[in-house]
């Protein structure tokens, strides 16, 4: 990234604004602009979110907020109602209170003399999230948004469920906003209050992961948020961004398939990260990018972005598997609209320990009974790029698994969109899941997982009424992968491979299952794109850019790890991931913050009802005589017919523990 620090406007921050609301609850902000936006007032662009804007997000909002300002917008960072330094308390991830208040900032927004009256959202994430569900409230004042790693479908595809399968990370995540909640607002802000706005929000904050644990099914609960209910509530325009290495990739294709307003895609090769500074690279001038989008939308300027191809996605080279990398190989293609007519499924029929191109008529069954902790190469389900956390090489589920491996390929193989495998399936047990995953063999025998989908069984028909299974009949289900974008090589093989587990990515069925696959009746279906002329002749995307980097000083360096190991004697396996910002000072405002998170996960191979994730989290902030830390844990089991959830919550003023909290419930499964 090129670091830019002169800019067409001079720009200024302010960081103790406030925002008041009608019930009110102060909400505080940040707010970057030109130095002369009150004689010639500009556009604004507002990123919400609950993770602190101070410390938690503050080194990209340095790299990113800045350089938006320069050219000539107010950027408005706003700390969510009982996070950061506003006030209240945060009761639930996207509630319609969260909603609400959004309406009135941008109101309050384009009220502001140094605001032209047209807004625009930005965020990533829970930022990426809110945008949508704001968007379709449509506020007068927002005219377009740029969501990046978002969702349309908070139960479908989010960090909660995939498949109707019971994701891993919806602990982790869990774990991590329950941590987040806990931190106290500073006091160089708040005042004398904080201590009293700090046990305010201890107490009310509650343990979320509970809530969510209780909908196991595609309830209210999860299609309240989920844009997908309404997609004509939508008006303004949407850029809807993400990369192939993130969990959120597929809902910009629903997106662009399903909305009526002006939008546009872009899928890079980056994992939960934005792409000016994404991993794995490359990086692009994703600033750039936002300045014609918001020039186009904001300030009526004619730049061009919206006579150009409605997606834009990177089309990956083959690679050896690795838990990171610095780059994807590959280039850039674009499709001018989504679906793309040009691009047609491609049968390839499931055959014993063979994919054969075309519709087999005749096969025999299979039975597979996978190991626990097959799975264990899948990496995270929402990779963020760093820490070793992408899937590895495939080799190492292959004696838990099916697998399906086609010829060497007679030549180049370019796939984009969803590839969708049908099966003739039956399992031994009336609550089951099925995994697959699709790969690209190497010459030397190593595989590199492309893509995957999970689907628990109950849910062949739906995710709201589920269904047991009848033990031993076979049922016709299909299973959509993630969305990619990748050519296959030439001389390379395709390998599908179905397993009966896939932990840690999603938590087992309640009994040992043994699935049946009819072959030959079951096949894959693959996105084939037909090479397009029009691609060489694309504009490249300029140089990564941003504004200038936190100044933070690094006081002791932390000590992240990932780990994988099993007891020989038991079989019992342990993944463990320790995550360590180590201990550093944010040097503007003289903070010092240390956060660190263990996670330990284990499984015996036999035995699903011995899964078990405990994670826990500490929190320490302090500045000269304040000093203050929080400390989580949260622990989850099952048995066959309930979920286990115990969890402290503890707070410490210096040594002094000044609160703690404890939970502990019992949670009937419900089909998963």
């Amino acid at each position: 990234m090129r670091i830019v620090t002169e800019f067409p406007r001079k720009i200024r921050m302010q960081d103790d604004v406030v925002i008041p609301l009608k019930d009110g609850t102060k909400l505080a902000a940040r707010i970057w602009l030109p130095v002369d936006a009150e004689r010639d007032p500009v556009p604004a662009i507002l990123e919400y979110l609950p993770y602190r804007r101070r410390d938690g997000t503050a080194e990209r909002d340095a790299l990113t907020h800045p350089y938006t300002a320069g050219h000539g917008y107010a950027c408005v960072r706003v700390d969510i109602r009982g996070t950061g330094d506003s006030e209240g308390v945060l009761l639930g991830e996207y509630l319609k209170q969260e909603q609400d208040d959004a309406l009135e900032i941008i109101d309050w927004i384009a009220r502001q003399p140094w605001c032209s009256g047209s807004v625009g959202m930005i965020g990533i994430s829970w930022g990426g999230f809110n945008g949508l569900q704001v968007a379709a409230r449509r506020p007068p004042a927002l005219k377009a948004i740029v969501t990046i790693a978002s969702t349309d479908d908070r139960y479908a595809d989010d960090i909660h469920f995939m498949g109707g399968c019971l994701l891993g990370d919806k602990l982790s995540w869990g774990s991590t906003i329950f941590s987040i909640n806990a931190a106290p607002p500073d006091p160089e802000i708040v005042g004398d209050r904080w201590r009293d706005m700090w046990l305010q929000r201890l107490e009310g904050d509650g343990l979320y992961f509970i809530d969510w644990l209780k909908h196991q099914r595609r309830d209210a609960f999860y299609k309240h948020g989920s844009v997908c209910e309404d997609w004509n509530a939508i008006q303004c325009a949407v850029y809807a961004v993400g990369g192939w290495a993130d969990g959120y990739s597929n809902t910009i294709f629903r997106m662009l398939k399903n909305l009526k307003c002006p939008r546009k895609g872009l899928v890079g090769p980056w994992a939960h990260r934005y792409p000016h500074f994404g991993l794995p690279g490359p990086e692009i001038g994703f600033l750039q990018e936002c300045l014609r989008w918001w020039d186009h939308w904001l300030k009526g300027k004619e730049t061009g972005i919206m006579d150009e191809p409605m997606l834009r996605a990177w089309m990956e080279d083959p690679i050896a598997p690795s838990p990171s990398y610095a780059e994807k190989p590959g280039h850039w293609v674009a499709e001018t609209s989504w679906p793309s007519p040009r691009i047609r499924p491609q049968t390839w029929s499931l055959m014993p320990g063979r994919l054969t191109e075309g519709e087999q008529a005749k096969g025999e069954v299979l039975k597979i009974r996978s190991p626990q902790a097959t799975g264990l190469a899948s990496g995270n389900w929402c990779p963020y790029g760093i820490g070793n956390d992408m899937s590895l090489d495939q080799r190492m589920e292959a004696g838990g698994s099916l697998l399906f491996d086609s010829a060497p390929l007679a030549q180049d193989l370019e796939l984009l969109g969803a590839p969708v495998v049908n099966l003739e399936i039956a399992a031994d047990r009336p609550n089951a899941l099925v995994a697959c995953t699709l790969s690209e063999i190497m010459p030397d025998g190593a595989v590199a997982r492309i893509s995957y989908g999970v689907l628990n069984l109950t849910h062949r028909e739906s995710h709201e009424n589920p269904t047991p299974l009848e033990p031993g009949k076979f049922y016709s289900v299909s299973i959509q992968l993630n969305e990619l974008g990748h050519r296959f090589a030439a001389g390379n093989k395709l390998r599908l491979a179905i397993s009966s587990s896939y932990w840690i990515t999603v938590w087992p069925s309640p009994e040992p299952v043994t699935l049946s696959i009819r072959t030959g009746a079951s096949r894959i279906g693959l996105p084939v794109r037909p090479k397009r002329a029009e691609d060489a002749a694309l504009a490249p995307f300029p140089p990564s850019e941003g504004s200038s980097r936190l100044r933070k000083t690094m006081l002791e360096e932390g000590a992240p790890h990932r780990t994988i190991s099993t007891d020989v004697a038991t079989g019992r396996t342990l993944y463990q991931r320790v995550d360590d910002t180590g201990l550093f000072r944010v040097d503007d405002i003289d903070l010092t913050i240390r956060i660190m998170r263990d996670h330990k996960s284990t499984i015996l191979p036999d035995d699903p009802t011995s899964a078990r994730t405990v994670t826990h989290w500490k929190r320490s902030y302090g500045r000269g005589k304040w000093q203050v830390s929080a400390e989580s844990w949260i622990t989850l089991t099952s048995d066959r017919e309930n979920f286990k959830v115990t969890a402290t919550l503890d707070a410490f003023e210096g040594d002094r523990r000044i609160f703690s909290k404890n939970w502990d419930e019992t949670i009937k499964r419900d089909l998963v």
